[in-house]
């Protein structure tokens, strides 16, 4: 009889043990303590242009960014490499690149067009939007083109932390996102991709649909919004991403790009740093504990800039916001740690599949 109980209570602690830890964030799996709240503080877009390059080294050298990640088909990485090298210190991943958004400003698949034929345009560049990739590019032509943009980081010299998606393209087909995490496993090298709980990054979504649902005067108080369709299998991947040697974020925080502030354009920089570092201050404050990936597009603008893009100030505002003392001063008092992919991977190797 004792025996007995014994059993039962030993099984009993088994299951609770087990139980608690499936309740771990992947930031308590790589060994911070439980109730931690990990940052990655990400700039994307290194080597889309001299202004983006500048950005970076500003953000992460002068502020408190601590990754960024590059764009290999676009014209300034020689530049932002040379950087990294001189740098090495620096957490720089691969922005891995399948279009090419701008309408007078434009590049072309690292692969070649007679490679991969459905990544692009009747220019011979890669496709403007993720739509346009979705229907015309297959999962083997993606494939290839992500290679193609890490063996010409590798023959440069600059060995990437990570790997990302330039506008989440790589999200938007199964197909896709399956080339993707084989080539980060096979590499092991981790990638991008929220597979905890995801609270912030739901509720950003779900706030998002509501606020488009009410523009189109299609919502009704209290109707049910489904989950983004990238989290509807995120645990599972996130499972196996971790049983496969590679780090997992527990959210993501992508929301500053939709960010509007009023009348930007005949903003000072002072004003604009205000708003932005106040956003960043109240949306950083409603992240859940776990690891966290906060994504921006830091850019220290010159004139030539506008004729890239209509966003000069809005990536200013991110820039701004990271070099404020007072986004600084709110992650210190509030206790936020700040990490990068390269420590991420380094506590991953670590822990090992206990």
């Amino acid at each position: 009889m004792k025996k007995y109980f014994l059993s039962v209570v030993l099984l009993s602690l088994a299951c609770y043990v087990f139980a608690q830890d499936t309740t771990k964030t992947y930031a308590e799996k790589l060994g911070w303590p439980k109730g931690a709240k990990v940052l990655i503080l990400h700039v994307d877009d290194a080597g889309m242009s001299h202004d983006s390059d500048d950005g970076v080294e500003m953000a992460t050298g002068k502020g408190v960014a601590t990754s960024t990640s590059v764009m290999m088909p676009c014209p300034w990485v020689p530049e932002i490499v040379q950087y990294i090298k001189e740098h090495p210190d620096l957490d720089a991943g691969l922005h891995l690149t399948l279009t090419s958004e701008w309408k007078n400003y434009r590049w072309g698949p690292v692969a070649g067009k007679a490679n991969v034929p459905g990544l692009t345009d009747k220019q011979g560049c890669l496709y403007p939007s993720v739509a346009a990739v979705y229907f015309n590019a297959t999962p083997d032509e993606v494939d290839k083109e992500m290679r193609a943009q890490l063996d010409r980081a590798l023959s440069m010299g600059f060995k990437p932390t990570h790997l990302d998606s330039h506008m989440g393209t790589l999200f938007a087909k199964e197909g896709f996102l399956q080339k993707y995490i084989q080539l980060g496993i096979e590499k092991q090298i981790p990638v991008m991709f929220p597979g905890g709980n995801d609270y912030f990054f739901r509720a950003e979504a779900k706030a998002a649909t509501i606020a488009e649902l009410k523009k189109q005067g299609k919502y009704k108080e209290g109707m049910a919004i489904p989950d983004p369709a990238e989290l509807v299998k995120a645990k599972d991947i996130g499972v196996m991403l971790w049983k496969n040697g590679l780090p997992v974020l527990d959210d993501l925080h992508n929301s500053s790009y939709d960010w509007q502030m009023p009348d930007i354009d005949h903003k000072t920089d002072a004003e604009i740093q205000k708003w932005y570092t106040d956003h960043y201050i109240e949306s950083i404050g409603r992240l859940s504990p776990g690891l966290t990936m906060v994504i921006m597009h830091c850019t220290n603008p010159t004139p030539a800039f506008q004729y890239i893009c209509n966003e000069s100030k809005k990536r200013q505002g991110d820039l701004l916001a990271m070099l404020d003392p007072r986004l600084k001063d709110f992650l210190q008092k509030n206790g936020y740690i700040l990490t990068t992919w390269r420590e991420v991977m380094e506590r991953r190797k670590k822990v090992g599949n206990d």
